[in-house]
């Protein structure tokens, strides 16, 4: 018998379940949704769960108690929706508790009986979480982010396309079967927190807001808080409300921020759900390569990206209207360091200022 490699062997047949294996973090789990929009209005019958992070899951479904009902504006993408911890799992593998949530939870995601596993993470636990599904074909990319994956699927498929969008559309199109183009994909629209949205949004005296958004996955992403204060001010000179948006342990960054803007920013904390449904109503979004400037992106807000040790090309915004700053000096580094990237530094606020008026036009005063 002659072996033959995974993404060798013959089309896809096409499933009636499918499970999508994407993990984390907040920005990857929003660059694999075009893919599965895409896979859902080519392949309509099609059933399909998602296997996320409980941190993230809002980016699914807004409430807990919607996870596995019927499709609706509060789940409008997945059928079913699938909450794991695996980060606080492996913090705590000697507790019950531990395993006896790993245990509903395996038992939870086996009883949907999927026919496919499909993981656009690439990583060792996303395609070892795929295995644990039972589904019997279990599709992923030839060139994983951690190579030993790639030995779990039973479908290598080449990844096609510059962008992460495009590789995860490039995936799903094999399991389609057809050539799929991007969606926009649809995001859960909670009359809860559109109501937060629109009193936070009463505050700001019928100004327009950008969103600004320091924090970042890792220090040499971020770019200085001095810099975002400068911006800020000069928004609030043109008559537009500066919002600063900060996740869990970034309020001291979001204080810096506020402190250099002279007291003009205004800062930010909310939940997933809640971000969405304000990110809706910017009329701008300022930050580097995060989460919540994909999810900007992905709601077609004009995006001012700044960047530095990664590659606009293969992670800058996508499918809006958009400024990439980026400076020669800048070099792809994808290790997770703090240690300030010189030529992100280097951009300065007069040119961010000039990126907002380009995309912005006759809004700014």
């Amino acid at each position: 018998m002659t072996f033959m490699p995974p993404n060798e062997l013959s089309p896809i047949p096409l499933p009636h379940r499918i499970l999508v294996v994407r993990l984390s973090a907040m920005g990857d789990i929003i660059h694999g949704m075009p893919a599965i929009a895409a896979l859902r209005r080519a392949k309509p019958e099609l059933q399909i769960g998602w296997l996320i992070e409980e941190r993230w899951a809002e980016l699914l479904c807004s409430r807990e108690t919607e996870l596995l009902t019927q499709r609706s504006q509060l789940k409008p993408l997945a059928d079913w929706v699938h909450v794991a911890n695996l980060n606080r799992w492996r913090r705590a593998l000697s507790s019950a508790d531990t395993w006896r949530e790993v245990r509903s939870c395996t038992r939870e995601v086996r009883a949907m009986k999927y026919d496919l596993a499909l993981d656009l993470q690439g990583s060792i636990r996303s395609a070892l979480a795929a295995r644990v599904t039972g589904a019997s074909i279990r599709v992923g990319s030839s060139q994983p982010r951690e190579a030993p994956a790639a030995m779990l699927y039973t479908r290598a498929v080449d990844p096609a396309g510059a962008h992460v969008i495009e590789q995860a559309l490039s995936l799903a199109s094999a399991v389609a079967g057809e050539d799929l183009e991007y969606v926009e994909p649809p995001f859960p629209h909670d009359p809860v927190h559109e109501a937060w949205a629109t009193d936070f949004i009463e505050k700001l005296d019928g100004k327009p807001f950008v969103i600004l958004n320091p924090g970042a996955g890792w220090g040499a992403k971020c770019w200085p808080a001095e810099s975002f204060g400068n911006v800020a001010r000069a928004l609030v000179e043109r008559k537009l409300a500066a919002v600063v948006n900060h996740g869990p342990g970034e309020e001291q960054l979001a204080a810096a921020v506020r402190q250099s803007s002279g007291g003009a920013a205004l800062p930010l904390k909310c939940s997933v759900g809640a971000l969405i449904a304000l990110t809706r109503r910017a009329g701008l979004f300022i930050g580097g390569d995060t989460g919540p400037m994909h999810l900007a992106a992905a709601l077609r807000v004009p995006v001012v990206a700044l960047f530095g040790p990664t590659r606009p090309e293969r992670n800058g915004p996508f499918g809006t209207r958009c400024v990439v700053l980026r400076s020669s000096d800048s070099v792809y580094n994808p290790s997770h360091i703090d240690r300030p990237d010189e030529g992100m530094v280097s951009i300065q606020p007069p040119a961010v200022i000039e990126a907002v008026e380009q995309l912005l036009g006759g809004h700014v005063a």
